[in-house]
């Protein structure tokens, strides 16, 4: 049995949940979302708790048994809470600018770099342009956003110059050696 797979989704207050067929709606105040899962799980509710169950044990269910549930719990958690990833822009002249839906990144480049918001995520400068807040209630979308304005100039491990998530600890390399004969 999956150690995930068989723990059951708490749904909390003000959160409601909707299952017709293979679709699962999760509507809660920050939002509404929608998943369709693998026809070898099957989900239920109950005493307003949701259960994942595979339909055997063949490798591919135990699989889809756990991601299945982390999907669920984690639509649940994003319409209730959100998620938020926090980047850290660090490097002499880095800078970044939110204005409406896009994102204005000043990292060294000849040119700034602009970025749409995708739907549903919104960006807030945090800590005088030198840390981007993105927020939403779709973890995949909030983690791939991030992922992919990280990718603009990864942290370097010289000088640790670049784009890096809060709390992340970057390698350093000392460099050349001065004055060695």
């Amino acid at each position: 049995m999956s150690r995930i797979g068989k723990q059951p989704v708490v749904i909390p207050n003000g959160v409601e949940v909707s299952i017709t067929g293979d679709i699962i709606a999760v509507k809660g105040k920050k939002g509404e979302l929608t998943f369709s899962h693998h026809s070898h799980v099957s989900v239920s509710m109950e005493e307003g708790m949701l259960q994942v169950v595979r339909k055997s044990d063949e490798k591919e269910d135990r699989a889809l048994h756990g991601l299945t549930r982390a999907l669920i719990q984690n639509m649940v958690t994003g319409v209730n809470e959100g998620f938020s990833i926090r980047l850290e822009i660090i490097g002499v002249g880095y800078r970044t600018q939110v204005s409406d839906s896009k994102i204005t990144l000043s990292l060294g480049f000849s040119h700034p770099v602009e970025m749409i918001t995708p739907e549903g995520i919104t960006a807030e400068i945090d800590k005088d342009t030198k840390q981007l807040v993105l927020s939403g209630i779709d973890k995949q979308k909030v983690g791939q956003f991030a992922a992919e304005i990280r990718s603009l100039r990864k942290p370097e491990p010289y000088k640790g110059k670049g784009i890096r998530y809060a709390g992340e600890h970057v390698r350093r390399k000392v460099g050349k050696a001065a004055g060695k004969k």
